[in-house]
């Protein structure tokens, strides 16, 4: 069936004005066929007045996990090792069922919809463990709300101990027995589960829906299963996620226990830092990391809004730019940034990076960023002219509404989409040639039954929550000083506003004390 769209204005940085003068598109196939003035309209084809709006590529969440969808405003801020403490244990009493995990999945996906992101690069993480049912289930929600989703199992596999430094020495022996336990999923078992995960979801619902792999960080799995992990990610040509150098702990990770080498050097040294990489965060990253990252070709997921959130500190885009390192932007995840809306996700982008930089000309342009939310993904996703509008390309798009406040007067509208959308203006989403969300609300789902179910099951689930919480909260001591001891130590850089510029000479607020749930403060 062929779709035409009439009358559009066509997203187009290149142009002084950043967009064309209207014209018509064609769709057919779920591809854009053609692009001109007063397009013939075909005996039963679709047809879409545009009314001279505004039509952009849909936008490509970079990086998320969508397993905590469910946990939004659960969590205080927290530094990263503390919040992982509590978010995801590995602890039965967080098992979902498979409808609880097609929910929580569901619910990032009608809150992306809603605001124009039409395709996700899920890390997804299973708690206790993966499972073939729970996969499904994420699976077939992103076939559900028409979506297109790159899903991985995002899944350690050595133990507690061996991807934090200094916690062996700081846990008495009780607690350093418990995490000293390998992971529950040995590396056959997971390996057996992506050949579920490829079998079975790898390019169904018309491409839609893709595998990808990940080794979550390369200091929460062997060598051998990174590697592993890396031939099936080049047999395949799937994206490969990996956090590296969230935070100073990681950066002090390197010194402690990888020789001095950073998680980039030693990813490179394993032979395994490459084009298909994804490279999450790279946040205390220096120049030779840089260097690294930019002759392999791997791409960076900047998340600036949950490294807000965890006061991981501020990626170093222009320096990432100037090497040409592709960058793309993520959420990360609901429980991180507490909501799932690339558009607020753009926003931080532009403005965070004008505090690290005194020359204004290098502080990033909106150009740049939207660039980043659309061929960035697609590039990083290895989904070839995603986030495009050009003949061939996926018809992943977007139609604006151009009389909305955020655009009256329109006076430069690459910096009005970045600084003043929130999504509110989006009439119309498509992927792959279909309406998935109109005027109307989603198209293929019904929303409402689907939140009032949403709400009933997870409200029921609060009280394992809190079990989950207490059970965590021995350890948070010795995650604390594990944090401290990392803090103090000199790792010849910053990406963090000093406290001197914030706090004068005051001394830093006490950590607050647990209060009886066993949640770090409330």
């Amino acid at each position: 069936m062929t779709t035409i769209i009439r009358n559009v204005r066509l997203l187009d940085l290149d142009r002084q004005e950043g967009m064309t003068s209207t014209c018509d598109i064609s769709i057919t196939g779920g591809r854009i066929a053609g692009i001109g003035e007063c397009l013939a309209i075909p005996e039963g084809a679709k047809l879409i007045e545009g009314n001279g709006n505004l039509l952009m590529p849909g936008l490509v969440n970079g990086h998320f996990h969508s397993a905590v969808n469910h946990m939004k405003g659960r969590l205080p801020s927290l530094p990263l090792e503390v919040f992982m403490l509590y978010e995801c244990p590995e602890l039965d009493v967080l098992r979902p069922t498979p409808r609880e995990a097609y929910l929580r999945t569901m619910l990032g996906c009608i809150e992306m919809l809603r605001c124009g992101t039409t395709s996700v690069q899920d890390d997804c993480f299973f708690v206790p463990r993966p499972e073939p049912e729970i996969i499904d289930a994420v699976a077939q929600a992103y076939v559900d709300s028409g979506m297109r989703a790159r899903l991985a199992l995002d899944q350690p596999e050595v133990s507690e101990l061996e991807k934090l430094p200094y916690l062996r020495e700081l846990l008495p022996d009780d607690l350093r027995r418990e995490l000293g336990r390998p992971s529950p999923t040995s590396r056959d078992d997971l390996l057996g589960l992506y050949d579920h995960l490829l079998s079975r979801w790898h390019g169904a619902a018309g491409g839609r829906i893709k595998a990808a792999a990940s080794c979550s960080a390369p200091q929460r799995v062997s060598p051998e299963y990174f590697a592993a992990l890396d031939q099936l990610s080049r047999d395949h040509d799937l994206p490969f996620y990996a956090h590296m150098l969230e935070t100073k702990l990681q950066r002090v990770f390197g010194r402690e226990c990888l020789n001095g080498r950073s998680l980039v050097r030693h990813t490179a040294d394993l032979g395994l830092l490459t084009e298909r990489m994804n490279v999450i965060h790279a946040i205390w990253v220096d120049d030779a990391d840089l260097d690294l990252l930019a002759e392999s070709g791997a791409s960076v997921a900047h998340n600036p809004v949950s490294n807000l959130r965890l006061g991981s500190g501020v990626m170093r885009w222009r320096a990432m730019q100037d090497r040409g390192i592709p960058i793309c932007l993520g959420v990360d995840e609901a429980i991180a940034d507490d909501a799932v809306n690339m558009w607020s996700v753009m926003k931080t982008a532009a403005l965070i990076h004008c505090i690290t930089e005194t020359d204004y000309e290098r502080w990033p342009n909106p150009r740049e960023i939207l660039r980043a939310a659309t061929t960035g993904g697609g590039h990083a996703m290895r989904e070839p002219m995603l986030g495009q509008i050009s003949v061939g390309a996926p018809a992943d798009l977007n139609l604006i509404d151009l009389g909305t406040i955020a655009y009256v007067p329109l006076n430069d509208l690459p910096r009005q989409l970045v600084h003043c959308e929130s999504g509110t203006s989006v009439l119309l989403t498509m992927v792959a040639g279909e309406v998935v969300r109109d005027g109307n609300g989603l198209t293929r789902i019904d929303e409402g039954t689907l939140l009032a179910e949403a709400r009933e099951i997870f409200e029921r689930k609060i009280g394992h929550m809190n079990e989950a919480d207490r059970t965590v909260a021995r350890y948070l001591p010795y995650y604390r000083k594990m944090y401290d001891l990392a803090c103090e130590q000199d790792v010849e850089m910053e990406r963090r506003v000093p406290h001197a510029l914030v706090e004068g000479n005051r001394a830093p607020t006490p950590w607050p004390v647990g209060r009886s749930a066993g949640r770090p403060y409330q």
